[in-house]
């Protein structure tokens, strides 16, 4: 898959997509609905845009996001996308008229011949532009459009804020039947306080700044390490939250691997949340707290092991 990173500088070797066009965060069923629609003749194309719009008008609100731009990537390049047309999301995007976004970057920047949307969609200043003003500048333009219906699973629609709602009380499975995949973290493996190792129980840590967290507290995970000399998949159980018992304040993703032993600092992991197991708790001392990391542990294993 071949990332672009503007519009106005587009190979002519990668114009003529077929293209589907939205934020895509999370690649749920409905986004995947979307961007089959757009597979046909032509090679297949994505538009997407970095930051999300809604980091761009509110840079200081809560993060929202359930995936970031490279965890993104990644799981579009499974679906067999050709080219992400990553478009940054600016001051001169924000000012653009319906008209000037269907010209200037969809006829013009992308020369996409078939951009496919979904019924919710608007685009241009102030989302003043809708999927009827889209398919009347394509019919003009010269490219087609298709709008995609929302889709609706057992559990409502899938929709990310859906997703983000179930993932906030701790159901990753009802997140999962939405997504179409497990809820996952992905990110680079960087140095704690080692206090894990000290108590029996290793970790691997990651940053989840900038993400919507789910619940706080203690999951069973897949873990799949994508780099390093240890790449494969594991089972684990994982820790999300400020650890009270230490006093710490800043959210961090802590995975214990079963049955695994190596470095994997500076390494990229993929941690899929597959079950919520407890919510986190202040311990006193080490012991209840290491009683209770066998037990989570156990728990996680028999989970887990149903899966296979």
């Amino acid at each position: 898959m071949q990332i672009h990173t503007h519009w106005k500088t587009i190979p002519e070797t990668a114009k003529g997509c077929s293209a589907a066009i939205g934020n895509f965060d999370g690649v749920h069923r409905g986004h995947r609905r979307v961007i089959d629609l757009a597979c046909n003749n032509a090679p297949l194309g994505v538009v997407t845009f970095e930051p999300h719009p809604r980091e761009f008008f509110a840079p200081g609100a809560p993060p929202f996001r359930l995936m970031n731009a490279e965890a993104k990537a990644n799981r579009l390049a499974k679906l067999g996308v050709d080219h992400l047309f990553q478009l940054p999301f600016d001051a001169e995007m924000a000012r653009m008229t319906p008209e000037e976004f269907a010209r200037e970057i969809i006829k013009d920047g992308l020369g996409l011949s078939h951009v496919v949307v979904g019924r919710d969609f608007h685009f241009g200043s102030k989302r003043a532009g809708s999927v009827e003003d889209l398919k009347r500048f394509g019919a003009e333009m010269g490219f087609e459009v298709t709008i995609a219906e929302l889709l609706e699973t057992d559990s409502g629609i899938s929709s990310s804020s859906a997703i983000r709602v179930a993932l906030a009380e701790g159901d990753p499975r009802k997140a999962a039947e939405m997504l179409g995949h497990w809820h996952r973290i992905e990110g680079v493996v960087g140095h704690g306080d080692k206090r894990g190792r000290d108590l029996g129980f290793p970790t691997a840590n990651m940053s989840v700044a900038g993400l919507h967290a789910p619940k706080f507290g203690v999951y069973a995970v897949l873990v799949d390490v994508l780099s390093g000399p240890h790449k494969g998949h594991y089972h684990g159980a994982a820790s999300l939250g400020v650890k009270p018992t230490f006093g710490a304040n800043l959210p961090c993703l802590e995975t214990f691997i079963f049955d695994f032993s190596g470095d994997l600092y500076d390494t990229h992991l993929s941690i899929a949340f597959v079950d919520y197991l407890r919510p986190e708790i202040v311990y006193t001392g080490l012991e209840p707290l290491i009683e209770q990391m066998h037990k989570d542990c156990d728990l996680a294993r028999e989970i887990l092991g149903a899966l296979e």
